[in-house]
């Protein structure tokens, strides 16, 4: 069996960037032992339907993101079975949530979703502003996440050691943005052989040109307004 634990999130954006720090915090945590149950640790960042070709190739799949929900606080982590969504939640959060639903559904409807489940939690959302510092409520909820992933894996087999028992969530947090390029989130892009050693991470890369690209349009507009008003 293979299972893929799946880290979503858009790192520049403070908690909306905990599925991908969780996944290098248990990468740098834990070594899972391979044997029957292979367990495979990816940043997805904000690639959504890019990631289709390595997700059809798991057994079972569990992703960590954000989710946007009604009445939901700061930090409250909510699990559950991509098929049967809590009426609570809403998914109309952030963009890279909505995208990373849009492609959950489209493969669902192909038939090429293997049995997903979702360990997400309600964010603090902080707008234009960008931060890799982690909200004190969803440093907290990390690691109820994290145990109910443990708790997942052990129903099905998979046996793991601590080897850095002092991980902390917000140091990782403030590293993801230039650790080495995960082999695995290359797949289907190019040879990850021919990437070399200590690349910046190109889900982040793509974030950075995300975020430039927003910006070069803001000042656009500003310039258009500015001017209107001195035609007026």
């Amino acid at each position: 069996m293979k299972i893929l634990i799946l880290g979503i999130g858009n790192i520049l954006f403070g908690d909306e960037g905990i599925g991908v720090h969780l996944v290098h915090y248990l990468k740098r945590k834990y070594r899972f032992k391979k044997g029957e149950v292979e367990v495979d640790l990816v940043d997805g960042g904000t690639l959504a339907q890019r990631l289709i070709p390595i997700i059809v190739e798991y057994d079972r799949v569990f992703i960590f993101d954000c989710v946007d929900v009604d009445g939901g606080k700061i930090g409250d982590v909510y699990f559950f079975d991509f098929r049967d969504v809590p009426e609570c939640v809403t998914w109309q959060g952030s963009a890279h949530e909505v995208e990373m639903l849009q492609t959950l559904q489209m493969m669902d409807l192909m038939g090429d979703l293997p049995p997903t489940k979702i360990i997400g939690v309600v964010p603090y959302v902080i707008g234009e502003d960008t931060t890799f510092t982690l909200t004190p409520e969803v440093q907290k909820a990390s690691k109820l996440m994290e145990k109910i992933l443990l708790k997942e894996l052990e129903k099905l087999g998979v046996e793991w050691e601590i080897v850095a028992p002092e991980t902390d969530i917000q140091e990782v947090a403030r590293e993801s943005y230039r650790l080495e390029v995960p082999p695995e989130s290359l797949r289907g892009f190019t040879d990850p052989t021919s990437i070399p050693s200590g690349t910046p991470n190109p889900t982040h890369a793509r974030q950075l040109e995300e975020l430039l690209a927003e910006a070069s349009r803001l000042l656009e507009r500003v310039e258009e307004n500015r001017n209107k008003k001195e035609e007026k």
